[in-house]
This record gives structure tokens, C-alpha cells and sequence, in this order.
């Protein structure tokens, strides 16, 4: 895993990595683990549609690939992301402010069009594998919506998150109405978002939207070598299901839907190859070797899996 931090740079391909044809970040894969970083440090990582669409396309990349386990998402230079970058120019794919074209105004009179921020948002949420957030300077706006649905945020002391849609006169982005009530509850959502304030990291750290703080040179190799914990002791179908039931049964309406799908759940897996190494590597001592593959060994029953992606094996960041 040192590869990671050590040999693998923003804009560098990794052992089985690609960079995609991206412009705005970069893609590496090496001893299990995508990074994907966003790649603008002149311009404090400010956020673009056309970033938007490459952190999306690069999101589903890794929840594709067989060689990905566990994803790491990060920002070259001394800030994550200062929000949404409005001096972006009004050409296809930057900034926000470009005029409304034929495409994007049908979208809208239809109810499809999607703002950036949940480009990436939707994705994040509907991916199989684990996605660990390693951030320190500014992470505001989408800097710190993007992250809402990471599975673990860590950060650097001194880190700055915000979201500051009132004081710019919009509203929030990316479902953080949803995802953040959930991460720091409702009164601390509450505050963050209609007050737009400025959050330390030691207040977000308190408040639960980050797992551990972190010197500013150590937050990347922190989540790396949470990555390696994950990618050397976790089954890859039990990390997606156990993923995704959280997201989408925690708050149901009572626990017994919850109760029917996991004790389905566990009569199939207890008796899958999965089990029996995970079993057979404990009494062994010895890191296991899960044979499960992510998506073509999910169950098909799974209630979040359309009819596509069970004749197919594959999912949709629509599939939410």
C-alpha cells in the first residue's frame, strides 16, 4: 500500500489504472485501491460541470473494476474543494453560469435535469464499494456536499467545511438536505446549512461528519492504510450489501422490512463460499481470500436492484 502515497501521483496511472482521458482530475489504481483526485490545485480544486462529469465517470470506473476494492477520494494542493468555481468561463463543461441551452431547458421542464453537485452525489450512493474521503484545507459548497456520501471523511487539523448556499442566495446542493440530518442530525444540520457558516474540523469531528483528524502531511496515508484494513479483511459482496442496507433500510418506517431481507440475507450467505473462507481463515490465521465478485454475486432480490441490473450484473447511478 505504499505505492499509494508514495509512487502514485495526481495526473500518474497506478498498476492497473487508466487516467481515462480526464483533464480536471486524476486516476490511479494500485495494490487494490482507486484514488481519484481532484486535479486543479491553481485553482483551489474549484468545481466544474466538466469536473463533475469526470469525478462520475471515474466513480463508476472503479465500482466496475475487479481490481478495485476500496476507493480513496482526495484533492491535489492544500484544499479538497472551495466550492463551486463561478469564474469558470461559460464553455461546455466549466462553471455554472453559462446560458440555459435547448438540452438543459427541456430537462428542466421535464424534472431531469440534475445540478452538478448531484452528479457526483448520486454515484456516490449508489456505488458497491467503500469510498474513504481524505481532505484538508477548504472543503466548502460541493467541497463538503461531495462528501456526504463517502462510507468514512477523514481530515486534516485545520480543515474548513462549510455550506454557504444562504449567503450566496440558493439553496443546498447534492441531497444534503437528506444526507446531513443523518450524519450530524437534525439540529446541527439545521444550523450548518441555514446559518451557512463556516464548521472547523474540530466541530465536524464532535458532530460526526468526520471520522478522525489528522496532521495535514498524514490525513492520505491515514486513509490508505484504513483502505488496506478494509481491502485485506472484508468481503466485497458483504461490504456493498451491508453498504447499501444501511443507506436504504436504517430508516425505514419499522425494523421489520429490515428483518425479512436480512434473514434472507443471512441463509444464503452463512452457506456461500464467502463464509465458509471467512471461517476457514480464522481457524487458520491467515488473511482471507474472499471469492465473492462485486456486482455479479449480489443477490438478485436485493429490493434496490431494477430488472436491468439483475439480467445484467451491472448498476445504475440512476438505480437510487
Amino acid at each position: 500500500m505504499t505505492q499509494d502515497t508514495k509512487d502514485v501521483q495526481p495526473g500518474q496511472i497506478g498498476q492497473s489504472g487508466h487516467d481515462g482521458g480526464y483533464e480536471q482530475i486524476a486516476y490511479a489504481v494500485a495494490d487494490r485501491v482507486a484514488t481519484i483526485t481532484l486535479d486543479r490545485p491553481a485553482a483551489r480544486n474549484g468545481y466544474t460541470r466538466q469536473m463533475a462529469d469526470e469525478l462520475a465517470a471515474a466513480l463508476r470506473a472503479a465500482d466496475a473494476d475487479h481490481a478495485v476494492r476500496v476507493v480513496v477520494l482526495t484533492g491535489a494542493g492544500k484544499d479538497f474543494c472551495v466550492g463551486a468555481d463561478l469564474s469558470a468561463g461559460s464553455g461546455k463543461g466549466q462553471g455554472f453560469t453559462q446560458d440555459v441551452d435547448d438540452e438543459t431547458a427541456r430537462q428542466i421542464e421535464e424534472g431531469t435535469y440534475q445540478e452538478p453537485a448531484g452528479l457526483v452525489t448520486r454515484v456516490l450512493y449508489a456505488m458497491n464499494k467503500p469510498v474513504i474521503a481524505a481532505v484538508r484545507g477548504a472543503a466548502v459548497g460541493v467541497g463538503s456536499t461531495m462528501l456526504l456520501p463517502a462510507d468514512y471523511r477523514l481530515a486534516a487539523h485545520g480543515t474548513k467545511f462549510g455550506f454557504p448556499f444562504t449567503r450566496r442566495g440558493i439553496v443546498p446542493e447534492g441531497a444534503s438536505a437528506w444526507f446531513l440530518p443523518r450524519l450530524v442530525g437534525l439540529a446541527k444540520a439545521m444550523d450548518w446549512l441555514v446559518s451557512g457558516r463556516i464548521v472547523p474540523a474540530d466541530e465536524a469531528l464532535d458532530a460526526g461528519l468526520v471520522h478522525s483528524l489528522h496532521e495535514p502531511d498524514d490525513v492520505l496515508d491515514a486513509a490508505y492504510a484504513l483502505a488496506r484494513e478494509l481491502v485485506e479483511h472484508t468481503a466485497p459482496v458483504s461490504v456493498a450489501v451491508t453498504r447499501q442496507l444501511v443507506y436504504r433500510m436504517a430508516w425505514a418506517d419499522s425494523p421489520d422490512a429490515v428483518h425479512r431481507l436480512d434473514s434472507r440475507l443471512v441463509f444464503d450467505t452463512v452457506r456461500g463460499a464467502d463464509a465458509r473462507e471467512g471461517v476457514r481463515s480464522f481457524f487458520e490465521r491467515r488473511a482471507p481470500q474472499f471469492p465473492g465478485r462485486v456486482p455479479e454475486d449480489l443477490p438478485p432480490y436485493l429490493p434496490w436492484r431494477d430488472g436491468a441490473a439483475r439480467s445484467s450484473g451491472k448498476r445504475s447511478a440512476d438505480d437510487v
